[in-house]
């Protein structure tokens, strides 16, 4: 989905990797019975294709979050936390509109000013309401800048994300968690405190980390804890959708690589005091961009979720 990760080294997961088939699902967070992977396992039943569709099921079955990156979102807000709430249950939304999203590749776009943007976060806000909810703030926003984004200017960019940490921390059910890349891309953790600081990662509970990438569990724990160490103790969630083998380590490795599996499902019972939840965050499935012979980024392709339920099934 995006075309900044670039993925190292080899290894499971630290707790096992990929779930095996008799993993009981955590209640905690909200399943959504009408995404693409559920729509896909009833098109592969209706066709006969069982084994297919329970492998899909993989897939569909948990919960993963809902990236808001259109325009006016706050409907759209509230109709996922609402059916969160109306389950006892915890929606896990994105917001992913900051101007010069993706520094312009492939998943380019966002608000055409930081006026708009934040408007765009106050409309998000209202939706949000009181509804318990986890907000995971602007995936690679911050680590692109220290990259060398030169399509941003860094203190505008920064300022625009603590105005959304800030934003959503006032509305009470919210759990807000500022992105911070992973451990390959800016592999000296120490580089991001100042940039995290900057855009409000002291106001929100904690960071993000391996969004839509593949690192194990165990380095993005200790990566985890580094950055905690530098920003007074703060927590952090890891995003253990793809990442039940580890990363790829040929080229193109943060591209839809093959061989891939299903990490951990969603829970919060991590067993790690830091680690607040492993969550569900890119939607597996979902195409990093055009390349191995992928759809645009964001599109469903059905063959490459099928590989990673299928990998995570023994």
């Amino acid at each position: 989905m995006r075309p900044v990760d670039t993925g190292a080294g080899t290894g499971v997961g630290a707790r096992g990797g990929a779930p095996g088939p008799g993993t009981e699902a955590d209640a905690t967070f909200w399943v959504d019975p009408d995404s693409r992977a559920a729509r896909q396992a009833a098109e592969y039943r209706a066709l006969g294709r069982t084994a297919d569709a329970t492998l899909m099921d993989r897939i569909a079955g948990r919960a993963q979050a809902d990236w808001i990156s259109g325009s006016a979102p706050e409907a759209l807000v509230r109709d996922r936390t609402t059916a969160a709430a109306r389950q006892g249950r915890t929606a896990v939304l994105v917001a992913y509109y900051v101007p010069n999203r993706d520094c312009g590749a492939y998943s380019g776009g966002g608000a055409p000013t930081g006026e708009a943007y934040r408007t765009w976060v106050d409309e998000f806000a209202a939706g949000l309401g009181d509804r318990g909810t986890y907000v995971i703030v602007e995936p690679d926003a911050v680590a692109q800048v220290v990259a060398g984004c030169t399509r941003v200017v860094a203190k505008e960019r920064y300022a625009l994300l603590a105005y959304a940490v800030d934003r959503f921390k006032r509305q009470s059910g919210a759990r807000v968690y500022l992105d911070a890349g992973n451990n390959s891309w800016i592999p000296e953790a120490w580089r991001l405190v100042d940039a995290l600081k900057d855009s409000g990662a002291a106001r929100a509970d904690g960071v993000a980390l391996n969004v839509s990438n593949f690192q194990t569990d165990a380095a993005s724990s200790t990566y985890g804890k580094w950055l905690s160490k530098d920003l007074g103790g703060k927590h952090f969630v890891v995003d253990t959708s793809r990442n039940g083998n580890g990363p790829y380590t040929g080229a193109d490795s943060w591209c839809n690589p093959p061989g891939r599996a299903l990490g951990i499902p969603p829970t919060v019972r991590t067993g790690a005091p830091l680690i607040d939840a492993y969550l569900w965050i890119k939607r597996p499935g979902e195409s990093d961009g055009t390349c191995r012979g992928g759809p645009a980024a964001g599109e469903w392709w059905p063959s490459y979720a099928l590989e990673l339920a299928r990998n995570a099934a023994g």
